[in-house]
């Protein structure tokens, strides 16, 4: 049960008659006490004619997932089964983290009829955003005294990362078409694509000589002079990419006020739609100390639609990240050689150890590229040193900067390579090294 404001402010006309009569102490007590007697009493007749909440059917209709930034719509149906129409407020008890505009309405819905209530929805944080169900404060004729009752009416809606780093995908495609035109590359040697048979010369390995070619030759060109076929490669291109996002706890710090670990999932989805495009296998593990989201031969659409979905609920972990068992979880997803990004971040040599005692095993199979985003208010505080407290900051910037420095110089001379950005540059400038390995024929 709950009371409005309308049956306080009608218990408040009592005090009229209580300051009229003045110095009649025990007449005025009277009367007050009447009044709070007759307002119950009114109170009572007013609960006694609301429309039970509880005989209320309700019904949501949401969509399955939304894009985070993205604006969508809870559905209510509210159908009253009582004998009297419901007049009320209903409360669609949303999370803080799902954005709803509005989250009370008032409704008024005649026996035996439904109406539909539409919550606007902008979440502002990834993940499954839920309500458990509504509360309903039914009033009666008078609007004095409601009955309220919470009815159960879960619903959920999966938050999806943005992908605004999709911006970037067209001019990447154009470069991996032109890439593809300007890289015929024929080398020598078993372990490549077989591309084309071309006529020996002086130098060419004996082991390429194709003999069943040269035999057709002989036989096409009867009488002639025999020539010698071999066989010319071209490097393959389709090769195996494994992303991992490291989700220990410094992927939660804050950067450009964003999580670093959403520039992470931004980066590993256009390095994803850029590779799966160039023909390419991609797989995914999000990891600290367990396995925190895995994606697995999938490819093209079902890859991103998948890595979208698993990805939405991944958050850091407040814990240090296990890297001695990265190089297995990396073996359990592919045997073959393969292009390793590694998802993480490099501020100071400490935090970075357990990543640098990994890199010898990981690089001595695959093709190793680490990916952090770096703070641009740092770039900003070393230039800046008007005053005592600004050359203290820009001190303490500089430290950052060398730190990192140290640990790209140990990544590389580690057989790593090493991509920083800030948070809106890293996306794009992880895809250009992809395309630059690519290029390079070290995929």
């Amino acid at each position: 049960m709950a009371v409005s404001g309308r049956f306080v402010l009608l218990v408040a006309l009592g005090v009229v008659p209580v300051v009229l009569l003045g110095e009649a102490y025990r007449q005025a007590e009277l009367t007050l006490a009447l009044w709070l007697l007759l307002t119950v009493i009114i109170g009572v007749v007013d609960l006694t004619l609301a429309a039970s909440p509880r005989r209320l059917v309700v019904e949501r209709v949401l969509p399955n997932r939304v894009r985070l930034g993205e604006t969508t719509s809870s559905e209510l149906y509210i159908t009253n089964e009582n004998r009297t129409a419901l007049r009320g407020l209903v409360r669609d008890a949303w999370q803080p983290s799902a954005g709803a505009a509005v989250t009370r309405h008032s409704v008024v819905v005649p026996a035996s009829e439904r109406r539909m209530l539409r919550t606007a929805l902008t979440p502002f944080r990834r993940g499954d955003r839920r309500t458990a169900g509504i509360t309903v404060r039914s009033f009666g004729p008078l609007g004095l005294w409601a009955r309220q009752a919470t009815l159960a009416s879960p619903g959920r809606i999966r938050v999806l990362p943005p992908f605004n780093s999709r911006k970037h995908l067209p001019s990447r495609l154009a470069r991996l078409r032109e890439l593809d035109g300007a890289t015929s590359v024929q080398i020598r040697g078993q372990g490549t694509e077989f591309d084309s048979l071309r006529e020996y010369v002086r130098g060419d390995d004996v082991r390429s000589i194709d003999w069943r070619a040269t035999a057709r030759q002989g036989d096409a060109r009867a009488g002639h002079e025999q020539k010698l076929m071999v066989r010319t490669w071209r490097p393959e291109r389709d090769r195996r990419i494994v992303i991992v996002i490291d989700t220990g706890r410094t992927q939660a710090a804050r950067i450009d006020d964003e999580p670093r670990i959403d520039t992470s999932i931004e980066a590993s989805l256009l390095l994803a739609a850029l590779a799966t495009r160039a023909g390419d296998r991609v797989d995914l593990i999000a990891w600290d100390r367990r396995i925190r989201g895995r994606v697995t031969g999938a490819s093209g659409g079902e890859l991103l639609n998948r890595m979208v979905d698993t990805m939405a609920t991944v958050d850091p972990e407040l814990l240090e990240t296990d890297w001695s068992s990265v190089a297995a979880q990396v073996r359990a997803v592919t045997n073959q050689r393969a292009l390793v990004v590694l998802l993480t971040t490099i501020d100071t040599p400490a935090s970075s150890s357990g990543l640098l005692s990994v890199l010898p095993q990981l690089a001595q199979r695959h093709t190793v590229l680490v990916a952090a985003v770096s703070d641009p208010e740092i770039l900003r505080a070393v230039s800046e040193r008007g005053d005592r407290d600004e050359t203290y900051r820009a001190a303490s910037a500089e430290r950052s900067l060398l730190d990192m420095a140290r640990v790209t110089a140990a990544i590389t001379r580690l057989g790593g390579d090493v991509v920083t950005g800030a948070p809106s540059a890293l996306p794009p400038m992880l895809a250009d090294r992809y395309l630059a390995l690519k290029a390079a024929g070290r995929l």
